[in-house]
């Protein structure tokens, strides 16, 4: 994917987003007035939360739903307090967190003839795929190659996740739509 933002404009957003949950949560967090604001685009986004490590919540949009700077607060939000894998992120937990954002290109449907092909197609650790059949969809962000590398298990990993078969990839010929990210990460201290 193209930069849409700098590195000082994805870390200003990390800011952002630290400074939603810790609002949120009656916290306050240092703020620094000397990052750059981000510019004003509209794109689709995720935040993402770990805590040591592991996966804490995460909530985003697909499509644009207001600037890059609203969606960021939206699902920096969402991510913490409204992810129903999880309970609601605690004033305790916060700074054990660390959160990454991503920046969504427009998704484009990948056209293929058969489970083979689409494995042909898909770029491990490049696409996000988003995989839609009947009423049933899901979506994993290109950063979920590094857990599941092998594409026949990310594929069936991502059907079950939209509540279809595993295999639906291969028997049902779901659309596939795919995007790329523009990933910032907080620093670790």
């Amino acid at each position: 994917m193209e930069k849409v933002l700098t590195e000082l404009e994805g870390q200003a957003l990390l800011k952002i987003a630290r400074m939603t949950i810790a609002g949120n949560l009656g916290l306050e967090v240092e703020k620094n007035d000397t990052y750059e604001p981000a510019p004003d685009i509209e794109c689709g986004t995720f935040v993402t939360l770990k805590k040591n490590g592991q996966l804490r919540g995460c909530i985003g949009n697909l499509q644009a739903a207001g600037s890059v700077t609203e969606g960021i607060q939206r699902n920096a939000r969402s991510a913490a307090f409204h992810d129903s894998r999880f309970p609601p992120l605690t004033a305790e937990e916060f700074e054990e967190i660390e959160i990454d954002i991503s920046v969504l290109s427009q998704a484009q449907v990948l056209e293929y003839s058969d489970g083979n092909d689409l494995l042909a197609k898909l770029r491990p650790g490049i696409d996000g795929v988003i995989l839609q059949l009947g009423g049933a969809g899901a979506t994993f962000l290109p950063q979920v190659w590094d857990q599941l590398p092998d594409a026949e298990q990310f594929l069936g990993n991502l059907c079950r996740k939209a509540g279809l078969a595993e295999t639906a990839w291969q028997d049902s010929h779901p659309q596939i739509e795919v995007y790329q990210v523009q990933c910032f990460e907080e620093e670790q201290t």
